[in-house]
């Protein structure tokens, strides 16, 4: 045998012909009688990186897939002020993630470093990084490097008698200020936002959210800290 042919009660004449491998034995293949339409699955993305309002879930839409990071800490300046932390980040009433705090001033042995924020309501959560510590001035005294977030883009900090750098990446913590040799310690970075996931089956029709703002660095006495990355959230829709 050389080819199988299905047929039986359709409209229309004619046939499917598939070619099969050489055999002397017989098989039998059965179908179910079906009706409908197939489709493929389709899947829409929305992005929020800034200020809030109201997710409107789209017609058919019957899950969608949620990760946000709240934002970035500043990072401090290498004289007296230290960072602001990043705004927190939610997505209605049981999502939410904090933003990381900022980087303390060059304090009497270098600024502490901020720590990162949490989340709560994620199938997945992650603590955002802390940043880098300052250093004294008895050695080289460079800033503490921004926290990362899990997106990346975290700031460096800033080298002796310079300021520190801004995130670049979502979430993500500013550097700290340089120092100065035998005059002046650095500053620590600020902390990356907390990150969560969350997959909401048969989705409501609306969601409040809010997107945390990054935290501004030190302002200069001497010089500036890095500011924080804002955070985001991002919105997978499966139909």
């Amino acid at each position: 045998m050389s080819q199988v042919k299905l047929s039986g009660n359709a409209s229309g004449s004619g046939s499917v012909t598939i070619a099969s491998p050489n055999t002397n034995s017989a098989f039998t293949v059965t179908l179910p009688t079906l009706t409908g339409t197939a489709s493929l699955a389709t899947r829409t993305v929305q992005v929020f990186t800034s200020s809030s309002g109201t997710y409107t879930t789209p017609t058919g839409c019957t899950s969608i897939f949620v990760r946000m990071v709240g934002g970035g800490g500043g990072g401090g300046a290498s004289s007296a002020n230290s960072g602001s932390a990043g705004g927190t980040t939610t997505f209605g009433a049981s999502l939410s993630a904090t933003g990381g705090n900022g980087g303390q001033h060059g304090a009497g042995y270098g600024g502490n470093a901020g720590t990162g924020g949490v989340a709560t309501g994620g199938d997945l959560i992650i603590t955002g990084s802390t940043g880098g510590a300052g250093a004294k001035d008895t050695g080289n005294p460079t800033g503490g490097m921004g926290g990362n977030s899990v997106f990346g883009g975290a700031s460096t900090g800033g080298l002796t008698s310079t300021a520190g750098s801004n995130a670049l990446g979502y979430g993500s913590g500013g550097g700290g200020a340089g120092g100065l040799l035998a005059n002046l310690n650095s500053a620590g970075g600020g902390g990356a936002g907390g990150y969560l996931e969350k997959t909401i089956s048969s989705p409501s029709a609306t969601y409040s959210y809010a997107v945390g703002a990054g935290g501004n660095g030190g302002t200069a006495g001497s010089y500036a800290g890095g500011n924080g990355y804002v955070g985001v959230i991002i919105v997978q829709e499966f139909y």
